[in-house]
């Protein structure tokens, strides 16, 4: 049981970057970089807190973060696919965006204080563990065969290589991105509210504190493989786990150096692990169809 309960908070520290980072992998796959994921995250747990304090229901609560983040991953995609607005400006403009937003809704809705908010927690559906635990694996496995399986998930992948090449073979490059960023979001929101409603229970100010950015080092991390990303982002949620375990044993080290080590871990997999990885091509390319 001791085990169960370890793997259980594994992954409910690790679930919120892992399924971020499986929707990024996707998106950057077609060869676009979402820098907007911590917003796209922290508006989602921000929507989810909302529809769950009022409501008292998780998967009302998730649907909503769900669709928030398809929203406004669509939002993004517009600027960087049809306006060739830089995918780096942009994403950093709803991340500014998203930090804003969240911080004067909570304060309007909740007080200015910014009181406690206690949310209804996800059922358990096997032991310790809850839905979003127990999908994570097949989701990886999921993505991977489509991706490698499929002819649209080829396509999807030629996108982020040799867009020219896709469009000559039949396939519309703006509508595979399209997709991915689709897809990309609707996670990104599913992420954000898992943080909100499965992990932490509640909502604070800038919660998703750079998870986004770290979902965005473990794709990296993972060479873009769903399946490494899955478990690179493991490693993630056990750095988190054994900060809040050492921070508990009060073992007399200042509790910044425990934050840090998830971030650390990823500012290492940027500096070392990138070195000679074999990134998509096009991506962060604009793409226009020659006429």
């Amino acid at each position: 049981m001791a085990a169960l309960e370890f793997a259980a908070n594994l992954l409910r520290y690790a679930a919120p970057v892992s399924i971020a980072a499986l929707g990024e992998s996707v998106s950057q796959k077609s060869g676009v970089i979402n820098i907007g994921l911590e917003g796209q995250m922290l508006l989602a747990a921000f929507a989810a807190t909302l529809v769950g304090s009022r409501t008292g229901n998780p998967w009302l609560a998730l649907l909503a973060a769900l669709l928030v983040g398809l929203v406004f991953a669509m939002i993004q995609g517009f600027f960087t696919l049809r306006l060739l607005v830089d995918q780096v400006v942009i994403g950093t403009a709803v991340n500014l965006f998203a930090l804003g937003l969240t911080s004067t809704l909570f304060r309007v809705v909740f007080g200015q204080s910014g009181q406690l908010v206690s949310l209804p927690d996800l059922p358990k559906v096997f032991g310790p563990f809850d839905l979003g635990m127990v999908l994570l694996l097949p989701l990886a496995i999921g993505i991977t065969w489509f991706l490698t399986r499929t002819k649209p998930g080829l396509a999807l992948r030629g996108a982020g290589e040799y867009p020219a090449a896709v469009e000559s073979a039949g396939y519309s490059v703006m509508g595979l991105r399209a997709g991915a960023i689709a897809f990309g979001g609707a996670l990104a929101g599913l992420a954000g509210g898992y943080l909100a409603i499965a992990s932490a229970g509640s909502f604070a100010e800038n919660m998703t504190a750079g998870r986004g950015f770290v979902a965005i080092a473990m794709v990296t991390f993972g060479r873009w493989k769903p399946i490494w990303v899955f478990g690179a982002s493991l490693l993630v949620g056990a750095a988190e786990l054994t900060q809040f375990l050492l921070q508990a044993q009060a073992v007399g080290i200042p509790h910044q150096v425990f934050r840090a080590m998830p971030y650390v871990l990823a500012l290492a997999v940027l500096v070392f692990v990138g070195k000679g990885t074999s990134v998509p091509m096009a991506l962060g390319l604009p793409y226009r169809r020659e006429k």
